[in-house]
């Protein structure tokens, strides 16, 4: 994977920009194995420049951007000495919302590098995951802009790196073919499920599925808006869209945002669960029989 992300390497950026390069630096650990082969075939340095806290959950499915966004200078420290006046060459294995890519960028700058090359042995996330990983809504993926996927410069400019590479799809799935079918040549061609790169899923998909998946997207997220605004009053510092959720609540588009209520109806069709939920845990739910045979539910089965 690392030695056919350097050929996409070398094919997109020019020999001058190559030849500045001085170091290559995984982001840890999941590129640490690919990083070592892109040096290699580039003929660089490479080394670790990111001390990693491993007691921090992964970045790219925290809740929140804000978390999100701490979470990543939480989880890695750079090494100013291995950033200091050089031009660098980060590899990670994906780029998602982009918020760990700026981040990480903006620590080599902080660091002291004079220009951030960033690549990924991943080929764009451009749609949802739907086999049990909520990666991201579609909008909030950087490489998707409303069902075109964004031109790979605007990407660049919005982590702040001089140039951002992808990994090819094609390149991506050789790779893995090459490591399943070890040493047989010429490999075969294996297929993969790669949706998240092309939105071409090994199963079929409803045509209204997406928009299911948004609407559930849109619940959660709008218990966290009207949370957010709950604080903003007991701080004072409302803001005229918090003003109007408070009065009337908050209701989720077809596309899954969440948008202040405008009618009575919304409002109490909006807080009608957030009511029966509140009123279940005051009442409490009586125990059910089932068949559970654990010694602290004997009580559960009817007197014989």
């Amino acid at each position: 994977m690392g030695t056919r992300l350097a050929d996409k390497i070398k094919r997109v950026m020019t020999p001058k920009e190559i030849s500045d390069i001085d170091v290559i630096i995984p982001i840890p650990e999941t590129s640490v194995t690919s990083a070592p082969c892109v040096a290699a075939v580039l003929k660089k340095k490479f080394v670790q420049g990111f001390v990693k806290n491993r007691y921090v959950f992964r970045t790219f499915i925290m809740p929140g951007q804000t978390q999100r966004k701490q979470g990543v200078k939480r989880k890695l420290n750079a090494m100013n000495e291995e950033f200091a006046g050089k031009n660098v060459l980060l590899i990670d294995d994906s780029i998602v919302r982009g918020t760990t890519a700026r981040e990480i960028v903006a620590m080599a700058r902080e660091a002291g590098a004079k220009k951030v090359y960033f690549a990924s042995c991943a080929p764009p996330v451009t749609h949802a995951h739907i086999y049990g990983i909520d990666l991201a809504s579609p909008n909030e993926l950087v490489a998707h802009d409303h069902g075109q996927d964004r031109a790979i410069e605007e990407i660049a400019r919005y982590v702040g790196a001089d140039r951002v590479i992808f990994q090819d799809l094609q390149d991506l799935k050789t790779a893995c073919s090459e490591a399943v079918v070890l040493k047989t040549a010429p490999y075969e061609q294996l297929d993969f499920e790669v949706g998240v790169f092309c939105g071409d899923y090994v199963t079929p998909v409803d045509e209204g599925y997406f928009q299911h998946l948004e609407e559930v997207r849109g619940e959660t997220r709008k218990l966290k808006v009207l949370e957010k605004a709950r604080q903003a009053v007991a701080n004072g510092s409302l803001n005229q869209e918090e003003v109007d959720i408070v009065a009337n609540g908050v209701k989720v588009t077809a596309n899954g945002d969440v948008v202040p209520a405008t009618s009575s109806y919304e409002q109490s069709h909006t807080n009608g669960d957030n009511k029966r939920r509140r009123r279940s845990r005051e009442e409490g739910t009586p125990p059910k029989d089932r068949m559970d045979i654990s010694l602290h539910n004997y009580r559960d089965f009817p007197a014989s």
